[in-house]
């Protein structure tokens, strides 16, 4: 038997478009596969996302794959992205290789700069497919992009290389799905299209037998079969990649309902690791609104600065909204304020940028003077897992204080006290500060992402910002789970599951 008779077989997840649900069905094929079995893994050659995970060994890859290793029972490991870019805006990414930062790259390099990079995907999928039955590869945008063809690193160049098959998954809700199914097949060289074996349609809100012409001429045009319907789910439940689903849960968004806790987040534009605030989406009693204007911010009980891949930029565009002076005027008014990460970094007297990290060498700016901390930016970039305890013990923080927390770091910066007595640190974490706090506990912030996962802080911070009679409804944890079973239970109801075991040889 040869070396590559041993590698498994690989199915790659296309979509006709950015943000058509492929993750989604990617992580929902890894649970249902594992329901079955088979030993899988997920995998995306290169993704574009601010939304980041940290491994076990402290490497970075994409939220979208840490979720799909979680559907699929694993750990997850940095084979499963070995290319990630983190916009950070003016047409530059930070290029993530393996784990690690790699340098800049401007969107005019994006093409001969990843064909640089094939060969180190190439080995990574090679690797999870000599560990594993069977690989699930997700693609990136869409296959069918001329112009992007000779740099792919995440499409039908994983198919070719793979000898695997590909479906292409449509987004019915957005109209014009066949259109695009259609068009999308028809603009691949014909070596792609034979890789081609099958269609997705997602996200439809109808009855399925209404498709039945529409589909019969779509398979007669292409030869291809459709293999599923895939109804819209309301509540996924699973965290999303894309930004783009912060635009549905802003319009989805209004005013809190009398007795619930209103929690504002700041959609920053290069916000970074939002399914942090996704617990507090899921938990009863409680409205999340996402605002991008001081108009929108309104008297909430908890107003949340997040991560961002831009600090110094997104501060900038903070102040141009008038969200600063809101934020202030909120914090002088007793209301509690939290900030993750940049947010964090935010809320401090200064940020100083003396090498260039984010902004030109040598800047010095103002933040909201809210916290006494000054952050230091610096090329070395923290990513690690940690775990320890709330050390704050004051305002909304009383009730939290000594509860055990865990989550991740990925940061470029050091934040200090600016006084000469030190400052309060929120969190402490492998007997370390972290973060600082208020006096009054009203006003906080951690580096720790994943902070507001913890269910026991969780259930004591929102009961002191006014949420009665409740504890925990559900553990994260066993909601995460059984939002990943209900989701196996839809895609395997909706999708010729047998076509698609038989398209990968199981």
């Amino acid at each position: 038997m040869t070396p590559e008779a041993r590698l498994a077989p690989v199915l790659l997840v296309a979509g006709t478009a950015s943000s058509v649900g492929k993750s989604v069905l990617v992580a929902a094929l890894c649970r249902i596969s594992r329901q079955d079995g088979v030993r899988v893994a997920p995998f995306k050659a290169q993704n574009m996302s601010n939304n980041a995970a940290v491994t076990p060994d402290g490497l970075e890859i994409g939220r979208a794959q840490a979720e799909q290793a979680r559907a699929a029972g694993l750990e997850p490991s940095v084979e499963m992205n070995p290319v990630l870019l983190k916009p950070q805006g003016d047409r530059t990414s930070q290029l993530v290789l393996l784990g690690r930062p790699a340098g800049r790259l401007h969107s005019a390099d994006f093409p001969s700069r990843k064909r640089d990079l094939w060969p180190d995907a190439a080995r990574a999928l090679d690797k999870l497919r000599g560990r594993f039955d069977l690989v699930i590869a997700e693609g990136a945008g869409s296959p069918a992009e001329p112009n992007l063809r000779a740099g792919d690193l995440a499409n039908m160049r994983v198919a070719r290389h793979a000898r695997g098959p590909a479906l292409i998954v449509g987004d019915i809700d957005r109209g014009g799905v066949f259109a695009h199914l259609l068009g999308t097949l028809e603009l691949l060289p014909p070596e792609d299209r034979a890789l081609v074996r099958g269609f997705v349609i997602n996200r439809f809100r109808g009855d399925p037998s209404l498709l039945g012409p529409a589909i019969e001429e779509l398979q007669e045009r292409t030869g291809v079969p459709v293999l599923g319907v895939i109804p819209w789910i309301d509540d996924v439940g699973v965290a999303e990649e894309d930004a783009v689903a912060l635009e549905r849960a802003a319009s989805a968004s209004g005013a809190a309902a009398v007795g619930e806790v209103d929690v504002v987040v700041v959609q920053l534009p290069r916000i970074a690791n939002f399914d942090d605030f996704d617990p507090l989406v899921r938990e009863p009693g409680v409205r999340v609104r996402y605002v991008r204007s001081a108009g929108e911010f309104g008297r909430p009980d908890l107003a949340v600065l997040p991560g961002t891949k831009a600090t110094v930029a997104d501060l900038g565009w903070l102040r141009e909204r008038g969200l600063d002076r809101a934020i202030e005027a909120h914090a002088a008014d007793g209301g509690a304020v939290l900030g993750i990460c940049g947010g964090l970094q935010m809320l401090g007297e200064r940020l100083v940028d003396e090498d260039g990290v984010e902004a030109a060498p040598g800047t010095a700016l103002r933040g909201l003077g809210l916290l006494p901390i000054a952050t230091r930016f610096s090329a070395e970039k923290t990513t690690r897992r940690a775990s320890g305890e709330v050390f704050a013990s004051a305002g909304p923080w009383e009730g939290a204080s000594g509860l055990p927390v865990e989550g991740y770091e990925i940061h470029m910066g050091e934040s200090a006290a600016t006084r000469e007595d030190g400052v309060r640190p929120l969190l402490r974490l492998g007997g370390e500060p972290d973060g600082a706090v208020s006096p009054d506990g009203r006003v906080a912030g951690s580096y720790l992402h994943g902070l507001l996962h913890n269910d026991r802080l969780r259930a004591a911070l929102l009961h002191a910002l006014g949420r009665r009679g409740r504890g925990i409804d559900a553990s994260e944890e066993q909601r995460r789970e059984e939002a990943f079973d209900r989701l196996a239970a839809v895609v395997r109801e909706h999708l010729d599951m047998q076509q698609v075991r038989e398209l990968v040889g199981l």
